[in-house]
C-alpha cells in the first residue's frame, strides 16, 4: 500500500515538475513513471523500517 501511496505522489511530481519547464507529453511521461518508481521505493524502504522497528 505505501508503495502505491508512494508511487501516486512520485508520478503526481514527476508530471507537474516537467509540465512547468515546458517538457512535451513524452518527457512528463518518462519524468512521471521515474519519479513514481523512485517515490515508490522510498515509500517501501520506509514502511519495512517502520516495520521493523516496531518488532
Amino acid at each position: 500500500m505505501a508503495f502505491l501511496i508512494g508511487a501516486a505522489i512520485g508520478a503526481i511530481t514527476g508530471g507537474a515538475l516537467m509540465a512547468r519547464r515546458g517538457g512535451n507529453k513524452k518527457d512528463i511521461g518518462q519524468y512521471a513513471v521515474g519519479f513514481a518508481i523512485f517515490f515508490g521505493f522510498i515509500a517501501l524502504f520506509i514502511s519495512i523500517f517502520i516495520a521493523r522497528q516496531a518488532v
